[in-house]
This record gives structure tokens, C-alpha cells and sequence, in this order.
């Protein structure tokens, strides 16, 4: 059974309207949280190939999109070089602090970005973002702080939802969406 659709006010598409960065956590937000470790060590995660498409559509559409995780793991690095990102931040144990950081690098306003977490690491983050995301299964203490709680679980199209979120309220998902298209050789209905 699928979660209840999102209820989207004017005053989250009023904040939606002003992104100019993305920034995501990695662990429950760009994968459903697990982590799995086999006996020699070797870590892997699941990404949901939704959420890249979700990455592609908003950095094509001119949104700047970095990764900020509590972790040191190079699968969010290899994530991170496979999107085209320039910014993933490993190791962010102070992630509102980050988000200054890369606030000031894409010389854009707090109010101008949107930081999509799940956990308590992320909430500093969130409080401080002009758009603040959680997907459904963030703990209650993160959903509490968001401006929006995503229909997707984290690592199942959280990322994707919250893009096209950004997207409408910019005026920007068909076209986006419709340039996707053309660029690989398909065609779309008038």
C-alpha cells in the first residue's frame, strides 16, 4: 500500500520555486538505509535508478546538486562521479555547517536550496534549508523539521519525487522531461 500523496502548499511551492541547489544526504535518502557488509568487508548499497533520472532531470534543468554524507564510503564517491556530480562531501559529521559551505560556493541564498535528509545528522541541515525534504520512512524527528515528507521511502524514488516537486513549481518538469526525450532520439506528444 502506498503512502498518502504529499499535501504541497503554496508556501512549499512558493520555497520550491526558488532552488537553485539540491543537496542530498546519501544513506536513506539515495538508498533505503542498509548497509550491507560481507564477510571480507566489502560494503554495498542499493541506489534506485529513479533517483538518478530525478539527479539528471534537475541538473540539466540548471540545479546545481552536490552529496553530503556522515560516512566515508567511496560507493557514495563512485555514486556521486557516476551522476556527474562535482561535490560529494564525505565524512560531514556537521552537515548544516556543509550546507553553509556549498551555499556560498554556488553563490546562492539559504532560501534558494533544498536539503533532503532522513536521520538526526541531517537535521541542522534541514532547519537551515530554504526548502527542507524528508522521505517517508526519515525518522519522526526529521520529518518533524521538513517542510514536505516525500510519498517514496528513501532508496525508492525519494529523490525522483522530490526533483519533480521542484521542477512543477518552477514551471520546468514537461520541458525538462520533453528535452530528455528529444536528446535520446525519442519524440513526445504535443
Amino acid at each position: 500500500m502506498k503512502a498518502p500523496r504529499p499535501r504541497i502548499t503554496g508556501g512549499v511551492r512558493a520555497r520550491a520555486r526558488r532552488v537553485k541547489l539540491l543537496v542530498l544526504d546519501v544513506d536513506g535518502v539515495l538508498t533505503d538505509g542498509r548497509m550491507v557488509i560481507s564477510e571480507r568487508g566489502d560494503e554495498l548499497k542499493f541506489f534506485h535508478t529513479h533517483d538518478g533520472m530525478g539527479v539528471n532531470l534537475a541538473r540539466r534543468s540548471g540545479i546545481a546538486v552536490a552529496l553530503v554524507t556522515g560516512e566515508k564510503s567511496t560507493i557514495a564517491q563512485a555514486r556521486g562521479a557516476k551522476l556527474g556530480l562535482e561535490d560529494v562531501v564525505l565524512g560531514a559529521r556537521r552537515k548544516g555547517e556543509v550546507l553553509e559551505t556549498l551555499t556560498a560556493k554556488y553563490d546562492v541564498r539559504p532560501d534558494e536550496v533544498a536539503f533532503m535528509g532522513d536521520d538526526l545528522l541531517d537535521i541542522p541541515a534541514l532547519q537551515r534549508a530554504g526548502l527542507a525534504v524528508a522521505p517517508a520512512n526519515a525518522v519522526a524527528e526529521a520529518r518533524a523539521v521538513a517542510h514536505v515528507v516525500t510519498r517514496a521511502r528513501g532508496g525508492a524514488g525519494a529523490v525522483r519525487e522530490c526533483v519533480e516537486l521542484i521542477l512543477r513549481a518552477q514551471g520546468r518538469w514537461r520541458e525538462a522531461v520533453r528535452a530528455f526525450i528529444r536528446d535520446h532520439g525519442g519524440t513526445t506528444p504535443a
